[in-house]
Formats: structure tokens, C-alpha cells, sequence
């Protein structure tokens, strides 16, 4: 079994239980030293500044060494007990944004939640994979039989590195505009993309249809600015254009830390964040009880009460006093488009 992590708890994992671990976050390993030595990384096109010569900090119109934080859920969607979760975090204000798994049961829901909250932060989680063993999905879109992005029984495939080396791009295409669609067909106001268990970012050909869709819906995309990103992806990042916005640094707890140690494993993580930055903080939140329970049974890791772990974290008086401490200014993708508009 093989993990990638960083010291205190926190960092950018690697793998995922699978029956061992497996590729979870491939593209983000490329960000784990600049997090972990608290390097600086260009924040607005790999010039740094685009052409006003300002950083994205600075375009936002904050001073220049402010730390600016998305608090980030993923999964939205996924299930009922995650849905209600994100959807208090998000009324009481301890998260900033969130990503929609659109070919999820319960995306329905998100959509009915999103009509009466039409000023909610919300991206495209773009799934190409349904990682959980027992609890499956299928494509949203119309996948034709023997189609690259189906499983012998007609759900999206397992694993990442399946995907990685049988996909084929049009298949891919097929699909991310698919999910797009249907989510502003639901009339959900899309404000990012970004990826579900960084599946499209882990090849140069899945990542430049990550790119293409970007371009194609004129919406900014997850994206961080450092050459060892553009050499794992294999795509050239200065051709983006001086608008593309790029984070300084991606953050997430790992597996390994124990439940006593959740918030401190938090609090190492973000201290260590340079000033002048904008930073993007995950978390999987839900509700730990017998839905989940059942879905996750055998993957303890981004399980059941993990995601009970980070809902307490977001949730706790203690938490919301650090950030306020550490001066994080709090943020949300609809911000940061601003930048880029």
C-alpha cells in the first residue's frame, strides 16, 4: 500500500482503500512541497500578475500579503446525509463553496436546494469514475454499449487508473458535457468545475479536455500555477492567457490522522500558508449514520466518519476562532471570477 503525505496530518494524499491504496488525487501531488515548504506560487497566469501587473490577491482588492481561503465541499449530491450536511454548512456560512457529483441519486435534491439558494457558490465535480465499491453510478450521458466509460454492469468504472488507460476522449467529451448541461438545465447558476478523484487531470489528453470544457462554458477551473504541474499534465500552462486564475495551493487532510487530532492536523495545515495567496481548503462533509455507513463500509478513508470528522471541524466555534486568529480572508469561486472576468 502506498500513500502520498505531508507531515502533521496534513497535505495531498495519493491513494485511496480499494483493496489497497489507489490513485485519489494524482494531479495535486505536484502541489504537496509548496504546500508543505510554504513556497509561493504564481496566482494569475504563469507570469504571475496577468497584464495589470497585480496579483490575483491584489485584483480582488485586498492588500498584498492577505490569505485568502475557499472552504471547499466536494461531493454534493453523492447522497441524502451529504447533501443535508453541505447544505447546513453552507446556510450557516462555515463553507464558502461546493462541487456537484451530477451523475449522483441524489443530485435531484442539490438541484431543488440550489433554486432557492441561487447565490450559493456551486461547481461541477466532473466524475469520470464511481469509486465507491458498493454504492455505484452511471454516466449522465447516453454512453453508447462497450463504451470506454462503462463497467460490465453499465456504471462509470471503479478506479482512476482504469480510466487513465482505456478512456477514450470522445467518450470523455461526451460525458463532462453532459453533466454540465444537466446542471444548468436544473437551473443551478455554475460558478467552477473541478474533479472528482482528479480522474480528468490524470493524463495530458484527459487534461486538456478539463481545459476544453473550461473554455467551452467560460468557467474558471481548478488550477494550480507550478512547472510541476504542467510536467505531470504534459499541457503547456502559459497558454492558458494572463486571465486564467490559478491557486497557490490546494489543501486536505490525509488518512493516518486520528479523530482526537482532527483540528490540530487543520490548524498545522493552514498556519503554514504564506501570506499573499489564495488557498482552497477541502472537505467531505456528512452526517455519520446508516446511509453512509452502508455506501462506505469498506473504505474508512473519505468513509463515513471521517466525513463526520470534517462536518464537526467546519462546525466547531474553536475552528471558525482560528481562521479569524490566522487573518484568512474567506472566499468563494464567484469571487475569484471576478478577477478573471
Amino acid at each position: 500500500m502506498r500513500t502520498q503525505t505531508g507531515g502533521g496530518g496534513g497535505g495531498i494524499i495519493l491513494g485511496r482503500f480499494i483493496g489497497g491504496y489507489m490513485v485519489r488525487r494524482m494531479w495535486l501531488l505536484v502541489v504537496v512541497a509548496l504546500c508543505l515548504a510554504g513556497a509561493a506560487v504564481a496566482q494569475s497566469g504563469p507570469g504571475g500578475g496577468g497584464n495589470s501587473g497585480k496579483s490575483l490577491v491584489e485584483r480582488l482588492g485586498y492588500p498584498a500579503n492577505a490569505r485568502l481561503l475557499i472552504i471547499h465541499a466536494d461531493d454534493f449530491g453523492m447522497m441524502h446525509t451529504v447533501d443535508t450536511a453541505i447544505e447546513e454548512a453552507f446556510e450557516k456560512k462555515w463553507i464558502t463553496s461546493a462541487s456537484i457529483l451530477v451523475p449522483c441519486p441524489w443530485f435531484p435534491e442539490v438541484a431543488v436546494w440550489a433554486k432557492a439558494h441561487p447565490d450559493a457558490d456551486l461547481g461541477i465535480h466532473l466524475a469520470l469514475n464511481a469509486d465507491w465499491t458498493g454504492y455505484r453510478w452511471s454516466p449522465v450521458s447516453a454512453q453508447a454499449k462497450g463504451s470506454s466509460l462503462l463497467d460490465a454492469d453499465g456504471y462509470l468504472p471503479l478506479l482512476t487508473p482504469y480510466v487513465v488507460t482505456h478512456a477514450k476522449m470522445e467518450d470523455v467529451r461526451t460525458e463532462v458535457h453532459a453533466q454540465i448541461d444537466k446542471a444548468a438545465a436544473a437551473g443551478i447558476h455554475i460558478s467552477h468545475l473541478d474533479t472528482h478523484m482528479g480522474t480528468i487531470v490524470s493524463s495530458p489528453d484527459l487534461f486538456k479536455e478539463y481545459v476544453a470544457a473550461s473554455q467551452s462554458y467560460k468557467l474558471p477551473v481548478m488550477l494550480v500555477n507550478d512547472p510541476r504541474f504542467a510536467a505531470f499534465t504534459g499541457y503547456d500552462l502559459s497558454s492558458l492567457g494572463p486571465k486564467t486564475i490559478f491557486l497557490n495551493s490546494v489543501v486536505e487532510i490525509v488518512p493516518g490522522v486520528p479523530q482526537d487530532k482532527w483540528l490540530d492536523a487543520y490548524k498545522k495545515m493552514l498556519a503554514g500558508l504564506p501570506p499573499g495567496g489564495v488557498y482552497q481548503l477541502i472537505v467531505h462533509l456528512a452526517h455519520n449514520d446508516a446511509e453512509i455507513q452502508g455506501a462506505t463500509w469498506d473504505h474508512p478513508d473519505w468513509g463515513a466518519q471521517w466525513r463526520q470528522n470534517d462536518f464537526d471541524l467546519v462546525k466547531s466555534a474553536e475552528f471558525q476562532q482560528f481562521l479569524k486568529e490566522q487573518g484568512f480572508v474567506l472566499v468563494s469561486w464567484k469571487d475569484l471570477a471576478k478577477a478573471g472576468s
